[in-house]
């Protein structure tokens, strides 16, 4: 057990508190995996992150450092919001990357590049698999769900190191509603991304959606809200319920959606609005394809923890 300099920050948003919270163990070295899963465990936070120094194959690639990302209940080999945080904390706390404007992480993955975009850090979305989900297990997921088939414009078995079943819906309000039996969905063991375009909001859907006053605080927050998609995630079999906003998710969307002509090259996405955050992912994909997450970062706390 010793002492080591530890951070929690808020991301995916420019106000404390209306993001998603990532814990950030600043020196992970010599703690086993037992000692890390356990310490996630006990923050109840979607994530938590350890650094290492680079393995010599990461170094050799460019990697200023080496994270492992973990939630209350399993390890990951890749996730958004704990790149972009852990990211932040590390340069707060006086990282210096190897290449000036660019940084390079090593995780499960292998190597995601983060640079600024439009202001903003933003990290390269890796490779994506995807294909057309089973029609039984897509079945049983729209049942856990409470959906209709109907309801479901598009839908795709989306992976990018962590495996999410993505499914387009055409309705904010639907969205918003949902109530998932998140028991039916562990024992799938399916995490679901489910995503409606705001382009039909009116002005006000999304307040006559969820009367929750949490809800709507949270909704008028952020003036002349430009959101493009509306995003929720459900992870029961990794121990989340919901998650408040998720970087890895988004990236698979957007490759997917962008891809499809669902979403045009550059928008943002709003999540945690049920959850009483404000998160805006923004989404861009460049002249070469590459699709690239962004968002802001905020810190909250900044000490030490003995573990």
């Amino acid at each position: 057990m010793k002492q080591r300099a530890f951070r929690q920050v808020d991301v995916f948003t420019d106000t404390a508190f209306l993001g998603n919270p990532l814990a950030v163990v600043l020196d992970g070295e010599g703690l086993s995996d037992a000692q890390m899963q356990a310490f996630a465990a006990w923050t109840q936070l979607s994530e938590t992150t350890f650094v290492l120094p680079p393995t010599p194959e990461g170094a050799a690639g460019g990697a200023d450092y080496r994270v492992r990302i973990f939630t209350p209940g399993a390890e990951l080999p890749f996730a958004g919001h704990p790149t972009l945080g852990t990211a932040h904390a590390w340069r707060q706390a006086g990282g210096q990357p190897r290449q000036s404007g660019q940084l390079v992480q090593e995780c499960g993955v292998g190597l995601v590049t983060l640079k600024s975009v439009d202001g903003r850090w933003a990290f390269a979305a890796p490779t994506l698999q995807r294909q057309t989900p089973a029609p039984a297990l897509l079945a049983d997921v729209l049942v856990a769900l409470g959906l209709h088939a109907n309801e479901v414009l598009a839908a795709q078995d989306l992976n990018n190191g962590p495996h999410w079943m993505g499914l387009l819906i055409d309705s904010v309000d639907s969205l918003l509603a949902l109530e998932p039996d998140h028991a039916a969905l562990k024992r799938l063991n399916t995490k679901v991304g489910v995503a409606a375009k705001r382009e039909a909001d009116a002005g006000g859907l999304i307040r006559r959606a969820n009367r929750e006053a949490r809800a709507f605080a949270a909704s008028t927050r952020i003036p002349n809200d430009p959101t493009g998609l509306e995003v929720r995630a459900f992870a029961a079999p990794v121990g989340i319920a919901e998650d408040p906003v998720t970087g890895s998710l988004n990236a698979s969307l957007a490759q997917w959606l962008i891809a499809d002509g669902h979403m045009p090259a550059a928008y943002s996405a709003r999540q945690g609005t049920v959850l009483g955050r404000a998160g805006q992912v923004f989404l861009s994909q460049d002249a070469q394809g590459q699709v690239w997450v962004g968002g802001d970062v905020v810190g909250c706390i900044e000490g030490s923890v003995t573990i």
